[in-house]
């Protein structure tokens, strides 16, 4: 496995293999890497053959008030599990790599698709993701690229962006990784005590709920949303949100409509969990 700091290196590196008819495989990280990660790289070994994981704590996702400064950064710990992996090439750039001029002026924006849901509570966050993968796309240029589908509304972003950028990239959602009792695996678990981890179990236990009572023939989804709120304020969470959407473009969801995702984003402490689960009526 291959460490590059630098955008020229890593060209230069893609293009070999290239040049040999490999097809190329991505998956951005921000680091601090855990299982749910490392089944993206899995993936991505399905889809091609040779693996390029960039690992690189982006500040334009980050609000003036959210942890970017105290986010974790565990590089040596990240290698190592990438290496046992099998990923190929370790993208690790610097800011000034990656944003040459700073601030950054340019911005890539899905407007609809992210003006709703964690949006609406981060805002500008989903234009610095959008921003940054496009610009690592144009860096690393792979055929394909991973990306987990915990963040379900990202993942519904990225599709849109690749698509109305015409990014020749095709773009695979995988599966949400879940530890034992039910939670998400996320980077912010670590900010959580090994209770708090028991606790935090109850997000995937009302999305279980909800999903249940919408197979039983709920329909007033507005009703079942603030139910489920109430819920999670019982168990020791401040809910940001909890929304029945539509799969396709996130839009709340109606009676009538078929393929739905719930979204739910709640605090335990300062820690805010994202979590969803899809349905098809």
């Amino acid at each position: 496995m291959i460490v590059v700091n630098s955008v020229q290196t890593l060209r230069r590196l893609i293009q070999t293999h290239r040049d040999m008819g490999h097809r190329i495989g991505f998956v951005p990280t921000m680091g601090n890497l855990h299982t749910g990660h490392l089944s993206l790289v899995q993936t991505a070994k399905q889809h091609a053959d040779i693996i390029v994981v960039s690992i690189f704590v982006n500040p334009t996702q980050f609000g003036p008030n959210e942890d970017f400064d105290s986010y974790p950064r565990t590089f040596e710990q990240d290698r190592v599990l990438l290496e046992q992996e099998g990923a190929d090439i370790v993208f690790a750039p610097e800011v000034k790599e990656v944003y040459p001029h700073w601030p950054n002026l340019t911005k890539v924006q899905v407007a609809e698709l992210g003006n709703n849901h964690c949006g609406a509570s981060r805002p500008g966050h989903f234009d610095g993701v959008t921003t940054v993968v496009s610009k690592l796309f144009n860096m690393v240029q792979p055929d394909c690229a991973v990306f987990g589908q915990k963040d379900f509304q990202q993942l519904a972003i990225l599709r849109r962006m690749t698509s109305d950028l015409n990014f020749d990239i095709e773009i695979i959602g995988a599966p949400i990784v879940r530890e034992d009792n039910g939670l998400a695996m996320s980077s912010r678990n670590g900010y959580l005590s090994t209770e708090q981890k028991q606790q935090a179990s109850f997000i995937y236990q009302t999305l279980g709920w909800m999903k249940q009572q919408i197979a039983n023939g709920e329909r007033d989804y507005r009703s079942l949303e603030q139910a489920a709120s109430q819920r999670l304020a019982e168990h020791n969470f401040k809910p940001d949100y909890v929304h029945i959407a539509r799969q396709d473009n996130l839009e709340m969801a109606q009676d009538g409509d078929q393929e739905l995702v719930i979204l739910v984003a709640a605090f335990m402490d300062k820690v805010r969990l994202i979590d969803n689960i899809t349905i098809d009526i």
